[in-house]
C-alpha cells in the first residue's frame, strides 16, 4: 500500500469512527421511570452523635461545608442527612422518586438480613421540603463561597519540609478577582445524591429513625416498592459499595513535621487529606494545606466524587493512591502553637445501575424502568498533631503517639477547647 492509499484508509477509518460516535450520541435516551439515590458514609474522629464537636458549635461541620460536605451536628437518634454531617458513626441516606407518582408520600425498601434492619426500611417524604426538586439530577452541584477577609496561605504536597515556591499567599485587601480565581483552585465533581424533597420518600425519617448498627453490611438483594414504582425495581449491592471501615488515623511528631499514618481500606479508590487552621501569632490569617501534588485548596474534594474524576485526579497527582498509607504535613506551616483541623477522605467506588441496560445499538431508544446511584466514602476528622483518643479527654493538648485502636465514643464537653477554630473561621470567612 502506497502512502496515498494508507492516508486514505486512515482518513476513512477516522470518519467512520466519528460517524459512529455521533450516532451513539444521537441515541434517544429517556429518563428512568423511577430513580433511587443511596449515600453510604463512615465517619471517625471528632463530631460524635449528640456532640457538637468541642462544644455547641461543631467545627468539623463548618469545615465540611467549606470543603464540600454538609453542616450541623447529628443527633443520637438517626436523621436524614447524617452522611454529610461528619458525626462519627456509620450512616446511610436513601431517596426514591417515580415519575408515575410525583406526589409519592411513602415507599418501602427491602434490605438484606446483614443490614440488621431487615426486612425493610420505610421511606417517608417530607411534608415541607427544604427546596424544590432538582431539574437535573446529574448536574455537578456548585457551592457559593463568601469572599474571605484576611490573608490566606496555601501549602500542598506530603513532605517533612515546605517545598520550593510555597506558599501561595492571598492578601484579600489587595486581591483582584483574577487573584481569587487563581488561588482558589478547587476540583469538584460531586453530583446529586440522596436529598430531601416533596414527593421523594427518604430514609431515615421520624417514622423510621433506627441507627445503622456498627457491624451492619449492605451486601445483598434490595428492592423498592410503592405506588407508581416499577415492580421490577430489584438490584444487588456488592462488597465494593458496602459500608467502609473507619479510617484509623495516627499522628506522630517527626521533628516538627506531623507524620500521618492510616490503615489501608480494602475498597478505597483513592485518598485525600486537607488541613485548615490559624497562623500562629496572626489575626484573621488562615493556613491551608492539602496532600495534593497540585496547588488545590481542597474546598470541593472532601465529599463524594464520580469514579472518572477520581481516576483522573489520581493520574494528576491530586489524590493519593489506594496503596499509600503515610503522608507528612510539613514542619512549621501552622507554627508551634497554631491550631489546625484535619480531614481525610477515602473514596469508595460509585455504582450506577439501570434496568434494562442501555442498548449497544444506537438506533434503539433507551427507556429504563429504573436506575439507582450508590455513593460511598469514609472520612476521618481530627486536630492536627493530636491523637484521636486524646482529643476527647480533658486537658488534651499533647502531640500524638501511634495507636492502632479505634477511638472510643467521647463524652459531651463544654466549649472550652482552646483549639476550637470556629471563631477563626467566622473571622476570616465572615460566618
Amino acid at each position: 500500500m502506497n502512502n496515498r492509499s494508507a492516508l486514505g484508509a486512515a482518513l476513512c477509518t477516522a470518519l467512520l469512527g466519528a460517524a459512529g460516535t455521533a450516532a451513539a450520541q444521537n441515541q434517544v435516551v429517556k429518563p428512568p421511570v423511577a430513580q433511587a439515590w443511596i449515600d453510604v458514609a463512615t465517619f471517625s474522629g471528632m463530631g460524635m452523635p449528640g456532640m457538637g464537636g468541642a462544644g455547641g458549635v461543631n467545627p468539623m461541620a463548618m469545615m465540611g461545608a467549606m470543603m464540600g460536605g454538609g453542616g450541623g451536628a447529628a443527633n443520637a437518634r438517626n436523621a436524614f442527612g447524617n452522611t454529610q454531617t461528619a458525626a462519627a458513626g456509620r450512616w446511610v441516606d436513601v431517596t426514591l422518586y417515580t415519575s408515575r407518582n410525583p406526589a409519592l408520600a411513602e415507599a418501602t425498601q427491602a434490605v438484606p438480613a446483614g443490614t440488621q434492619l431487615a426486612p425493610s426500611l420505610k421511606l417517608v417524604a417530607p411534608q415541607a421540603a427544604p427546596g424544590k426538586p432538582p431539574t437535573d439530577d446529574d448536574a455537578v452541584e456548585e457551592r457559593d463561597y463568601e469572599r474571605p477577609k484576611g490573608k490566606i496561605y496555601l501549602y500542598w504536597g506530603c513532605g517533612d519540609t515546605v517545598r520550593a515556591g510555597q506558599p501561595r499567599v492571598l492578601d484579600v485587601s489587595t486581591a483582584s478577582a483574577q487573584d481569587f480565581q487563581k488561588f482558589f483552585v478547587s476540583r469538584r465533581a460531586t453530583k446529586r445524591g440522596a436529598h430531601s424533597a416533596a414527593g421523594r420518600p427518604s430514609w431515615p425519617n421520624p417514622t423510621d429513625a433506627r441507627m445503622v448498627p456498627d457491624n451492619a453490611s449492605l451486601v445483598g438483594e434490595n428492592a423498592f416498592s410503592g405506588q407508581g414504582v416499577p415492580e421490577n425495581f430489584k438490584f444487588a449491592i456488592g462488597a465494593a459499595q458496602d459500608l467502609m471501615p473507619a479510617i484509623q488515623l495516627r499522628q506522630t511528631d517527626a521533628g516538627g513535621a506531623t507524620m500521618l499514618a492510616w490503615n489501608a481500606l480494602p475498597t478505597a479508590r483513592a485518598y485525600f487529606i486537607a488541613a485548615m487552621g490559624a497562623k500562629e501569632g496572626a489575626q484573621n490569617e488562615m493556613v491551608l494545606w492539602t496532600s495534593s501534588e497540585q496547588p488545590d485548596t481542597g474546598m470541593g474534594l472532601v465529599d463524594y466524587q464520580t469514579n472518572p474524576a477520581v481516576d483522573r485526579w489520581l493520574k494528576e497527582g491530586v489524590l493519593l493512591a489506594p496503596g499509600v498509607t503515610h503522608c507528612a504535613v510539613p514542619k512549621g506551616i501552622f507554627g508551634d502553637g497554631g491550631a489546625a483541623m484535619l480531614r481525610m477522605i477515602a473514596y469508595g467506588s460509585e455504582l450506577n445501575l439501570a434496568h434494562p441496560p442501555r442498548p449497544s445499538d444506537p438506533k434503539i431508544a433507551w427507556a429504563p424502568d429504573w436506575a439507582v446511584k450508590i455513593r460511598v466514602k469514609s472520612v476521618a476528622s481530627a486536630m492536627l498533631g493530636m491523637d484521636m483518643n486524646a482529643m476527647t479527654m480533658p486537658g488534651a493538648g499533647n502531640r500524638a503517639t501511634p495507636s492502632n485502636d479505634a477511638p472510643p465514643p467521647p463524652q459531651k464537653q463544654e466549649d472550652s477547647n482552646p483549639l476550637n477554630p470556629a471563631n477563626l473561621l467566622k473571622g476570616i470567612f465572615g460566618r
